[in-house]
């Protein structure tokens, strides 16, 4: 375990050593949710609610949704690509460590550092410019917690299959820029699962994207009742359980068939 640690904090470290590039990117998600929160004002138009949601919960919403992403979000698909292509992947397997393992440990530490150095002073500064409806309920930070450290595994895992393809594609960079718009799209981070039609809400129920962005972000607005919550959580829970089948069915079928392209 302590070389997974350690894999943490050194990617933490390396994150730490280019921090100038996330203080602009605070101010760029600071414009990207004041365009939202102007644009969700012109929709709601005066109306006291829309889906549930009062124009106050879709601000918080939006912020909540946006700055979370940037504690799940990693690049750990395109490093698995680009190992597998170069062939550093065949010096990464005989390591004493569990080569996927060790990537999530990677994407970790790179959201604990956007976690501290991004969402907190990023919220802190939102906060201060748009009017946002923030609870002191413990109950609730706590089940916001839990969810959006499931939200991260759901989307390393996610992140995790799409990088494995790279040993069956040995190109696979189009199926990760569609992965990126898909889970942007269907997770609830543009758009609340809500708000869709009922019957792309019923397919998105069959679907582990709003673990990632819509569960946590209703859960943070009060936007789900206390039951409804806990509900989601254990949505979560069996979601990050059932994706661990597929990742090391295709991890077991992709060690037989490796082909180094370079190295």
């Amino acid at each position: 375990m302590d070389k997974y640690l350690e894999m943490i904090r050194i990617r933490f470290l390396m994150m730490l050593a280019y921090r100038t590039n996330y203080y602009t990117g605070i101010l760029i998600y600071s414009i990207n949710i004041g365009a939202y929160y102007f644009l969700w004002t012109a929709i709601y138009g005066g109306k006291p609610e829309i889906q549930g949601l009062s124009v106050l919960q879709m601000t918080t919403y939006v912020a909540v949704a946006w700055m979370a992403r940037a504690f799940y979000f990693n690049n750990i698909d395109r490093e698995m690509a680009q190992e597998i292509m170069e062939g550093k992947v065949a010096v990464e397997l005989i390591r004493p460590y569990s080569y996927l393992g060790m990537k999530t440990m990677q994407g970790l530490g790179e959201g604990i550092f956007r976690l501290l150095f991004f969402s907190v002073p990023g919220m802190f500064i939102v906060s201060l410019i748009f009017p946002l409806q923030f609870t002191w309920d413990l109950t609730i930070w706590g089940m916001f917690a839990i969810s959006i450290t499931l939200s991260f595994l759901i989307n390393t895992q996610i992140n995790l299959l799409t990088g494995i393809t790279t040993f069956f594609l040995y190109n696979n960079s189009g199926l990760i820029r569609a992965k990126r718009v898909v889970i942007d799209l269907f997770s609830g981070l543009l758009l609340p699962m809500s708000f869709f039609p009922l019957w792309a809400q019923e397919v998105m129920k069959y679907l582990p994207f709003q673990g990632i962005s819509y569960i946590p972000s209703m859960i943070f607005t009060n936007g789900f009742s206390h039951a409804e919550a806990v509900n989601a959580l254990i949505t979560q829970v069996v979601w990050v359980a059932i994706l661990i089948f597929p990742i090391q069915i295709l991890w077991h079928l992709a060690k037989k068939q490796l082909i180094v392209q370079g190295g």
